[in-house]
């Protein structure tokens, strides 16, 4: 395949943009079904379009997954991405879409919905020029991410087993590279119930739930271990309502990942195994879904490399990167499936109020995207 697609693509340019700005436009926050399914339907219409076969997996509390099929034969090649954001309905009047210079700004442009784009003009291209495929092509688009995909896990697991490989639409590292290996993590909430009192007068029989709860929390702290790459944080804690009450509730979340699948067992029992230390208190532990770690392999140095070739070929240097932060990625790699992630735009801002893609560099992603599409 001789042709630099990374310029075909410069030429489609503002085509391409008009195209993300919907997607982006069109709000879809996780929790908020209506929304995204308005976007799921864009997305279906798109790559039915194409002559795909689009099937829309029902859901009742989060929008409808959708699983996209195109070409034949007996193999198939995973791509995967989500279309929900954590951006709620609103966002777009404070952080409207716009361009400035070689960015462009939008809630979702970033994580993750240019990186579908990318897919839908890289198939348009393949389609449109007749370039023969080695594989069927499966496309899963995920639509609880955000909270840890929760209703999807269990299909995305299923693709992956049935595929060569997982092509991840997540973003690029922030240079640019792409992520060979991802913490696995997941979220807990440590409640604790004491007895409300009377500061003033009754203070010996109140039982002060935010002295409990901390405690457990300089206990969780400790357990980070850097060199083991397992780390908690405590990311929030609420408590108590006015200074002359004895606090009867409070609660905190708290972050954990991990680089090895072991020490999510090792440390969910080192939760579970926590006891009241203020006579009368109670806790409760509320646990998260953990995601494993994505493991860099073998395969994956092979897929790597074979993206990095791909990349040569359009005259650009691809690198990798182990990245803290977990995606679908963590799911296809567990079963086994050689993944590689980071395939979608360059850019940064992630979940913040800057997030934004840089354009000098969308052609080249969809150009190698197209040649590991086709090649793979």
């Amino acid at each position: 395949m001789s042709t630099r697609w990374t310029s075909y693509f410069s030429a489609k340019i503002e085509e391409i943009l008009g195209e993300i700005e919907q997607y982006v436009k069109m709000e879809s926050p996780t929790h908020n079904k209506e929304a995204v399914d308005r976007l799921g339907h864009l997305i279906t219409e798109r790559f039915a379009a194409l002559g795909c076969k689009v099937e829309r997996i029902p859901q009742s509390q989060y929008g409808d997954q959708l699983r996209i099929e195109y070409g034949q034969g007996d193999e198939q090649l995973l791509l995967l991405g989500h279309f929900d954001t954590v951006k709620e309905i609103g966002t777009l009047a404070r952080e409207p879409w716009r361009r400035e210079g070689n960015q462009v700004f939008g809630p979702g442009v970033y994580d993750m919905k240019a990186g579908i784009v990318f897919s839908y003009y890289a198939l348009r291209t393949i389609i449109e020029q007749n370039i023969p495929l080695n594989k069927r092509l499966v496309f899963f688009w995920n639509t609880d991410e955000e909270t840890g995909s929760l209703s999807s896990k269990a299909y995305i697991q299923e693709e992956a087993k049935k595929s060569s490989h997982a092509l991840i639409l997540e973003p690029a590292a922030g240079g640019g590279q792409l992520k060979t290996s991802r913490k696995g993590g997941g979220d807990f909430r440590l409640q604790a119930i004491g007895r409300a009192a009377h500061a003033g007068n009754d203070h010996a029989n109140g039982v002060n739930a935010i002295v409990e709860l901390a405690q457990h929390l300089v206990t969780i702290q400790s357990w980070t271990d850097y060199e083991a790459g397992t780390t908690l944080s405590v990311g929030t804690v609420k408590g108590g309502s006015v200074s002359n009450v004895v606090p009867e509730f409070a609660e905190a979340e708290i972050d954990l990942r991990i680089s090895r699948e072991e020490e999510a067992e090792k440390i969910l029992q080192r939760l579970r195994q926590l006891r009241p230390i203020l006579p009368g208190a109670e806790i409760i532990l509320q646990e998260g879904a953990i995601k494993p770690p994505m493991v860099r392999t073998a395969e994956t140095e092979k897929l790597f490399l074979h993206a990095q070739k791909q990349a040569q070929l359009e005259g650009f240097q691809l690198e990798e990167i182990g990245v803290g932060g977990t995606s679908d990625g963590n799911f296809t790699a567990a079963v086994g499936t050689p993944t590689l992630d980071g395939l979608g735009p360059v850019g940064g801002g992630a979940h913040a109020v800057d997030e934004h893609i840089l354009v000098d560099r969308m052609a080249e992603r969809i150009a190698v995207l197209l040649r590991l599409m086709t090649s793979l």
